[in-house]
């Protein structure tokens, strides 16, 4: 029966990781941390499925910004227009590199609305998303490995 609370710890992570990804509110960093602190994972384990669930997340974004950005002067439009605005200049400037800032809290899930808007192929996307990701889910696992 161990296998059935590690896996439920997991795709909770996912979930998690998933929803953070998405305009949502949730904080996919404290559960991962508080999962490597506990020490009942493999870090590995918990960083990949964090991962996965964060990119998926993010694709739900691109695939909004493919498909409703007609919509953006609703008031349901997940995306605040200054916030819209904000991140169509860094992509104006940066391009698809700035998809590696998409973990950064408050322009990271604009970025990648804007990646769909701005017709960024899903290859290249999945690409910068996962790197950005990944990366950000292992500083947060080592932080969290060394904490205590």
């Amino acid at each position: 029966m161990r296998n059935r609370p590690d896996m439920m710890a997991y795709l909770g992570l996912m979930a998690t990781a998933f929803v953070a990804a998405t305009l949502l509110p949730a904080q996919s960093e404290a559960l991962l941390a508080y999962l490597v602190v506990q020490a009942e994972h493999p870090v590995v384990l918990l960083v990949v499925f964090a991962t996965i669930g964060n990119v998926a997340g993010s694709v739900v974004n691109w695939a909004l910004g493919r498909g409703i950005e007609r919509f953006r002067n609703r008031r349901w439009f997940p995306v605040s227009e200054a916030g819209l605005n904000q991140a169509s200049r860094w992509y104006g400037k940066y391009g698809r590199w700035s998809l590696l800032a998409s973990w950064v809290p408050i322009i990271g899930d604009p970025i990648t609305v804007v990646a769909g808007v701005l017709r960024e192929p899903l290859a290249s996307f999945l690409i910068f998303v996962t790197i950005a990701k990944f990366a950000r889910y292992c500083v947060i696992a080592a932080l969290a490995s060394n904490a205590f």
